[in-house]
């Protein structure tokens, strides 16, 4: 009888001393270089896990998706079109990620390309018209998926990169740069970015920097999504407070800001952080201001890379709708 009390009792340290060793295990979430938009959910993110009892540390990574699907850190960022790619192995990705799995969309990226505002360039069907006479930033070295947003925009008016006089840039903002420094005539530019905003100063005298709005048709939203598969054209109004739409609305590209993890990342560590982002909007609210545009109903939309079981667990329980 004392040796099955020991036993029992040896059994139940060694259940605490587990429970103990996971509470205490650090959970990695990647993140990019200080600043930029992966950067800051991160710490957005971290700091709301913490204070949900999850023990999580930022890593500032550069191109970490593989690491995700090789289970070299445990969470995440991506925007939805490049986590299609990863996974899939298609677009900007030469080889497939079948590890990754999604916890659900923080909120949405709203970009498009632009012109000053003096070209007159309103439409994508005046960019037709008028393509063989401009110059457009192009190849980004440094990031590979943004040809794939310009090609997105291109392809809705039937046109391609060989329409135009192409200008090489390293960078997003290197592009946006070349548009302020008039080295380029159009680039992509998300909606109140600073750096876009810093280039509408320098165009004063040209009008400012304009949205080019997208063709919002069927066939054209179809032939936008052959480039970017998780995003949408959407409309937005005229907005006297918003660079590039100060004068008229336009449609822009709208694409889903991710938080993967690990196939094999543990289900109630992957159920407890999708349950904190969900449900604690208003402190990641007060660390990133971009957690304001986040909407818990629509954080699992329709996806060829696959949900992890946790995030999943929560989904079912709160109602929200999977793939809609």
């Amino acid at each position: 009888m004392n040796t099955l009390r020991q036993m029992a009792a040896g059994g139940a340290i060694a259940v605490a001393l587990s429970a103990t060793a996971a509470a205490a295990q650090v959970v990695t979430i990647a993140t990019g270089a200080q600043g930029s938009i992966a950067y800051n959910s991160g710490q957005a993110v971290a700091k709301v896990a913490n204070d949900a009892g999850i023990t999580a540390r930022t890593q500032p990574l550069v191109g970490y998706l593989p690491l995700i699907n090789n289970g070299e850190v445990d969470f995440g960022f991506s925007n939805g079109v490049e986590a299609e790619y990863g996974f899939s192995g298609t677009g900007n990705y030469d080889r497939e990620n079948p590890n990754i799995r999604l916890v659900g969309v923080m909120f949405p990226l709203t970009t498009s390309i632009m012109a000053p505002c003096d070209l007159g360039l309103t439409t994508v069907a005046e960019l037709a018209e008028r393509a063989g006479d401009l110059r457009i930033a192009s190849e980004y070295t440094s990031s590979t998926i943004i040809p794939y947003y310009i090609g997105g925009a291109l392809a809705n008016a039937g046109l391609s990169y060989d329409d135009f006089k192409q200008v090489p840039v390293a960078s997003f903002v290197a592009g946006i740069n070349a548009l302020g420094d008039e080295l380029v005539d159009v680039a992509l530019v998300s909606l109140n970015a600073g750096a876009g905003q810093q280039a509408a100063v320098k165009l004063q005298n040209r009008g400012g920097l304009c949205y080019i709005s997208l063709d919002d048709s069927d066939a054209g939203v179809a032939a936008f999504k052959e480039f970017l598969p998780a995003g949408n054209v959407v409309g937005l109004p005229q907005n006297e407070n918003i660079n590039g739409l100060q004068t008229a609305g336009a449609n822009l590209m709208r694409i889903p800001w991710v938080m993967m993890t690990n196939a094999d990342v543990d289900e109630d560590l992957v159920y407890t952080m999708t349950k904190t982002i969900a449900e604690e909007n208003e402190a990641l609210k007060d660390s990133f201001g971009a957690f304001a545009r986040a909407n818990a109903a629509t954080m699992a939309p329709a996806s060829i890379v696959p949900y992890h079981p946790g995030a999943l667990k929560y989904f079912e329980e709160a109602g929200i709708s999977v793939g809609g």
